[in-house]
């Protein structure tokens, strides 16, 4: 890959990149469609990665499908995959991480210590690998978003990063390769994130904008909902993703609720 990146680089050409664990869907694609946007060339790594996981969770259970992912993406343009294996990855004696000291402190930070160290690491690593001038990320992972940026930042890479919209299904579900685990009978319940959101978008218009009103009201709506447990409801700061005591001119509301056995995540920016 770095050789191929050098290929590149030396014929003059900008490299897009669109880093992703697979099993594509539209929101996926969207990114690749914006990618092509910003390079000459559009690459696309695909990588489950362990460091990112902690034991409990779905490491081996998360959805792998390589030959229709790369169906998927040469019908958007994509020119090239790359697809390492955890051992080309993490050699053995692998020991170097990467850590932010604070963003990781928040929200999925929370009950998922350590994620974010591997977030930062393997994205440390395909920047190095892949010599992207471009790379894009979804914003429904806001916080990782935001990792990136704070990341791309204090180690000075030359390389925009670029967030692009939440991707939904018709019923306003976020677009996510978990969505695969949902039963048709939790599926009504995962919808109670989006209409969260809408609620709390509706409240801001109507003048509330105090954080715990606003965090009680969309708790309850969510908790109406069979099969649901909320991991956590928050109105952050859109940069330090701290708490904030009311909707600023600019906050976010994150959310990530257990629908089941599935967690799903999902934002919305409100302004008031």
């Amino acid at each position: 890959m770095q050789q191929e990146a050098n290929r590149l680089l030396q014929e003059g050409k900008t490299i897009a990149f669109v880093p992703t664990m697979g099993y594509f869907h539209e929101g996926h694609l969207a990114l690749m469609r914006e990618g092509r946007e910003h390079g000459d060339a559009l690459i696309v790594s695909i990588f489950v990665n362990p460091t990112q996981f902690s034991p409990t969770e779905d490491l081996q259970a998360y959805p792998r499908d390589l030959h229709r992912d790369a169906r998927l993406a040469e019908g958007v343009g994509v020119d090239m995959i790359f697809a390492p294996e955890a051992e080309g990855m993490y050699a053995k004696g692998y020991q170097t991480f990467v850590n932010l000291e604070t963003l990781p402190l928040a929200l999925c930070g929370l009950s998922r210590p350590g994620h974010f160290r591997g977030v930062a690491t393997v994205v440390t690593k395909l920047f190095h690998i892949v010599k992207p001038q471009v790379a894009v990320f979804g914003e429904k992972d806001y916080q990782q978003l935001a990792v990136v940026r704070r990341l791309v930042e204090d180690l000075s890479f030359d390389i925009r990063i670029i967030g692009v919209p939440t991707v939904r299904e018709k019923d306003g579900l976020a677009m996510s390769s978990r969505n695969t685990y949902l039963s048709g009978g939790e599926r009504p319940s995962a919808l109670s994130l989006f209409q969260a959101l809408q609620l709390a978008r509706e409240r801001v218009r109507q003048g509330i904008t105090d954080a715990k009103a606003l965090i009680e009201e969309v708790s309850g709506l969510i908790l109406s909902y069979p099969l649901t447990k909320i991991d956590y409801v928050a109105l952050c700061d859109p940069e330090t993703l701290e708490d904030v005591k009311r909707v600023d001119e600019l906050s976010v509301m994150a959310l990530a609720v257990w629908v089941g056995k599935t967690r799903l995540i999902d934002n919305a920016v409100l302004t008031s």
